[in-house]
């Protein structure tokens, strides 16, 4: 008689870990995929292309003389709060969203190094968002000078301060986005979230002023404030009393406020439970 042989139990595999590249692909993937990423971006995009356009406008038709135009016509400021606006809540929607619809469960069972994952979120934010302040402030700046060459009064990029204005008009919204994740990450909450990215980018800053040093230097911490002052500053006017923003520490301010939020979030997600 032919005996069978013992067939053995079949062993688990384990499956390999992800690689940094999936948890990428992973993410742009699930940021493509919101239904509301395009045409938010799109709006946004033609509301500060718009702001631009009305703000150069304005300026020519107060009667300035062309030695008179400022070359930061091109990044109003409501143009660009409502760029901090979108980008701080559209950054702070990648996380929110996956905690209220619960898919941030499947996301640490499939990949437990939670760390990784909020670094491949930040990564995919900072891409998506410096792309549209790229094309955002480029196209501001093109819309201005459109205006202004009409009236004989346009200026190249080489015009001092203009490139300054355009590369912080550039990043500061994937500045203002990775900020909105950090604080999505730490708060979980959709609401409380909106109304701390809200508070701490806008509303904060309107509360101090530049007339004390102690007021002047919260002030100066915040990234709103470090915007207008790269862009619509330009120093202390004469006689003034107030005290100035350096141009480094303004650059300071924007790259603290995202590596210091995403830190937090990277080191709190990995002590608490989902």
């Amino acid at each position: 008689m032919t005996t069978l042989a013992p067939v053995s139990p079949a062993t688990d595999v384990a499956a390999p870990p992800a690689r940094f590249r999936d948890l990428l692909a992973s993410e742009w993937i699930k940021t493509r995929s919101l239904r509301s990423t395009p045409w938010t971006i799109g709006l946004t995009f033609l509301f500060v292309l718009g702001s631009a356009a009305v703000a150069t406008s304005a300026d020519k038709g107060a009667g300035s003389a062309p030695a008179d135009f400022r070359p930061f016509d091109a990044y109003p400021a409501a143009g660009y709060w409502t760029l901090m606006l979108v980008a701080g809540s559209m950054g702070a929607l990648t996380v929110v969203s996956e905690y209220s619809s619960g898919l941030i469960r499947t996301t640490t069972v499939a990949v437990p190094a939670r760390g990784s994952v909020v670094l491949a979120k930040a990564a995919v934010t900072a891409a998506l968002w410096t792309a549209v302040g790229t094309a955002a402030s480029t196209g501001s700046f093109l819309v201005s000078q459109a205006v202004l060459d009409g009236h004989h009064a346009g200026v190249p990029i080489t015009h001092p301060g203009v490139l300054r204005a355009l590369v912080a008009s550039a990043l500061l919204a994937p500045v203002c986005a990775l900020v909105g994740l950090g604080l999505g990450v730490l708060l979980r909450h959709a609401a409380a979230t909106m109304v701390t990215s809200v508070f701490t980018l806008l509303m904060l800053p309107t509360m101090f002023s530049e007339s004390n040093r102690w007021s002047a230097d919260i002030k100066h911490a915040l990234v709103s404030a470090a915007w207008n002052r790269l862009v619509q500053d330009w120093g202390p006017q004469p006689g003034s009393l107030g005290y100035t923003a350096t141009v480094p520490g303004c650059w300071i301010v924007y790259t603290l406020w995202p590596l210091i939020t995403i830190a937090l979030a990277v080191l709190v997600v990995r002590r608490r439970d989902v």
